[in-house]
């Protein structure tokens, strides 16, 4: 008797590990392409100093999309930020950029147009747009001489959508939704030149 019981046992526990299996597999939603994530950052060295080159990978949500189209306006903000961590006391910021672009979309024209400060370039299409938006190049972070040799310092950067750009009656949609809010994790790296 105690033989099939164990049989027994063994076979609904070997089913109810079927079910949550097929249930979990079900119940995952799929992954999300949208949102900012980086590929790569570094400082690279120049003739006048450090330069930030980064990559990122930019994809809007459907809602997003479909306001840009409609002739609002996106906001992003680069931030990056360069520290010398010390032990003893409070870190040394040694650099801190902020860079901010306009994407929109001119319906007259059909064209896509990102402004960086005072400059602008105008796109066919919308994934140009992003992918000239996602090469980041940033001269004059820091000062040939702003490093010493055998330190270590901490860089950290990121891309994300500006909501208190947006108008007021979207605001209030992007506060605590997916949809509306999208932005790379701080990426952060060791420099050590």
């Amino acid at each position: 008797m105690t033989g099939s019981s164990t049989r027994c046992c063994r076979s609904v526990s070997c089913l109810a590990a079927l079910i949550l299996l097929v249930l979990g597999a079900v119940w995952v939603a799929p992954a999300r392409a949208d949102g900012i994530e980086v590929r790569k950052a570094a400082l690279i060295l120049a003739e006048n100093g450090y330069v930030l080159e980064a990559d990122f990978e930019v994809t809007l949500t459907h809602t997003l999309e479909e306001a840009l189209n409609k002739g609002v306006p996106l906001h992003f903000i680069l931030e990056f930020e360069l520290i010398r961590p010390r032990w003893y006391w409070f870190n040394v910021r040694l650099a801190n950029a902020r860079q901010q672009y306009r994407l929109s979309y001119n319906a007259l024209t059909r064209q896509y147009r990102v402004g960086l400060r005072t400059l602008y370039q105008n796109f066919a299409s919308l994934s140009e747009a992003l992918e000239f938006m996602s090469r980041v190049r940033v001269r004059d972070i820091a000062e040939t001489g702003a490093f010493s040799t055998g330190s270590s310092y901490r860089a950290a950067l990121r891309l994300r959508l500006d909501a208190s750009q947006l108008p007021r009656a979207f605001q209030v949609s992007a506060v605590g939704s997916r949809e509306w809010s999208i932005s790379s994790d701080w990426h952060r790296w060791t420099v050590s030149p």
